[in-house]
């Protein structure tokens, strides 16, 4: 068995001279580079993008000997070496104009050591054009072209309009540069997080083809079930004996923690392998994606964005609004898609939209986690004591945990507050599911929308929230709308709640409380 653990290493080269291990996904690259030309292919941070574009690069090097015993051996019969552009615009501090234009220069000097600089080629768009053609007349084969995270800089600098647009501007004329190079160019992949179209690489190159959702490749980046039994049969015995559970126990809880990525829904799904390997590597299930940081970009969206988090589940979106994603829109779900956060759940043919939902228990318990400061300080959920919270829920004591979500509710930061209605809900939802509870927020009815249940072994909570009306409206609501109708055969007890949330003063007034 090879050595397995290799995080950080996003270099084939390295994996396949060290002996370390890796999941053989050639046969998909020699399909690629037959089948598409120019590309783009939209995947989560640390999912296996640069290592993807690591493997091209060797594969069009003619680098047969580091493709001994894969699969792509027996599939290639030329290994013709050709000049590679291999780019990742990931690798800088986006804090300043300059910065990618430095980046650029460096990366283009490089290439010019190799090729020659053209006297006449003054600016980074021509100086580009230029070293394309020459590599391409000097080798007498044509060139690849490898970006990995092309949109990068304009992600980092999304709280920043002024110094985005000043990058938006530069690599517009950048990747313009690309499609009077065509004939010179043998093959063209782009890397990144979301297809952002004002780029203009998606207009400039009228034949690149987005392989996001497209299921020949939806299990390129990742590891399937059947590459995890494979390949690590052995380390997850290990695993499993250090957590003193059965073979097929861990694989279940693998599964649970770290699968559940969907890219065409006809197709495997797939485990995060950054978070597998962790796990792998130090025998414990832990949220090691999740930890490693909410990019930058998302942070400022999410903070920015009206965002009704018990949603995220039904979400529902076509393929082009998936794909063609504005990053400053109002409604995040699409660019949580294309970060990692949601995946594919379900399909409607009729509707030709797909549901998203969140891909396993490690995604959503830290995107959870990631929202809870905005809406309650964690010093004061201490205080307040959650088992005692959780306590009081379980044993029916409303009263109890009602007095606790207004005291948590009225320390609620100001600048979180601007959608007073999303903003109950997603508290509540955010504390329930702190607590562990089974909790629906909005449940729809045929007679209209519940704002919160919750739901213990013994008891039944429907909560209804009044934004500026009395808690007297509120739980007539709940009566007049026969929020009760879905459980009137369960046995567990009832409480129908109306709380007041004033408008006023930005925080909880009165609630009622009324057994069913």
């Amino acid at each position: 068995m090879a050595r397995l653990y290799s995080l950080g290493i996003q270099t084939f080269e390295r994996l396949r001279r060290e002996n370390r291990c890796y999941v053989d996904k050639t046969d998909l690259v020699y399909q690629l580079v037959h089948d598409e030309l120019f590309s783009f292919l939209g995947r989560p941070r640390r999912f296996g993008k640069s290592l993807l574009l690591s493997t091209l690069k060797s594969y069009f090097e003619g680098r047969k000997d580091l493709f001994k015993g894969l699969a792509i051996e027996g599939l290639e019969t030329e290994w013709v070496q050709h000049p590679v552009f291999h780019m990742d615009l990931s690798g800088a501090t986006y804090d300043r104009p300059e910065a990618l234009e430095n980046l650029l220069h460096v990366q283009l000097t490089n290439w010019e050591t190799l090729y020659g600089a053209s006297t006449s080629a003054k600016t980074i768009e021509e100086r580009f054009k230029a070293v394309i053609e020459r590599a391409y007349k000097q080798t007498g084969q044509m060139v690849v072209l490898l970006i990995d995270e092309y949109e990068a800089p304009v992600l980092d600098a999304i709280g920043d309009p002024e110094l985005q647009e000043a990058y938006r501007k530069q690599l517009h004329g950048f990747y313009r540069c690309i499609k009077p190079s065509e004939p010179f160019l043998k093959f063209v992949l782009f890397t990144g997080v979301t297809k952002i179209g004002h780029l203009s690489v998606f207009s400039a190159l009228n034949s690149l083809t987005d392989l996001s959702l497209a299921e020949p490749y939806a299990t390129i980046c990742g590891v399937t079930e059947k590459e995890l039994r494979q390949n690590f049969e052995s380390e997850i015995q290990a695993l499993a004996d250090v957590n003193a559970v059965s073979l097929d126990e861990m694989y279940a809880q693998l599964k649970k923690q770290y699968d559940g990525y969907h890219f065409a829904m006809n197709a495997d799904g797939v485990y995060n392998p950054f978070s597998l390997i962790s796990a792998l590597k130090y025998r414990k299930l832990r949220s090691y994606w999740f930890s490693t940081g909410t990019p930058t970009y998302l942070a400022e969206v999410l903070k920015q964005k009206r965002c009704p988090i018990d949603q995220f589940n039904e979400s529902r979106y076509t393929e082009e609004e998936l794909s063609e994603i504005d990053s400053m829109r109002k409604d995040a779900s699409p660019l949580l898609y294309q970060s990692g956060y949601l995946t594919l759940k379900a399909y409607d043919p009729k509707t030709r939209k797909y549901q998203l939902g969140f891909p396993n228990q490690e995604v959503e318990e830290g995107l959870i986690n990631f929202f809870i400061p905005f809406y309650m300080t964690l010093d004061r959920v201490s205080d307040f004591n959650v088992d005692d919270f959780a306590s009081m829920i379980t044993a029916g004591d409303a009263k109890g945990f009602l007095n606790g979500i207004m005291s948590l509710m009225a320390d609620t930061s100001y600048e979180i507050i601007r959608d007073l209605e999303v903003h109950v809900q997603n508290f509540c939802y955010l504390l329930f599911k702190l607590l562990g509870c089974r909790v629906s927020a909005e449940y729809h009815t045929s007679t209209g929308r519940i704002d919160l249940v919750l739901q213990t072994e013994n008891y039944i909570y429907i909560i209804e929230f009044k934004c500026g009306h009395s808690a007297e409206e509120a739980l007539k609501q709940i009566k007049d709308n026969a929020y009760t109708a879905p459980y009137r055969s369960d046995p567990r007890k009832k409480f129908l709640i109306g709380v007041n949330y004033s408008l006023k003063t930005r925080g909880p007034g009165e609630y009622l409380i009324e057994e069913a």
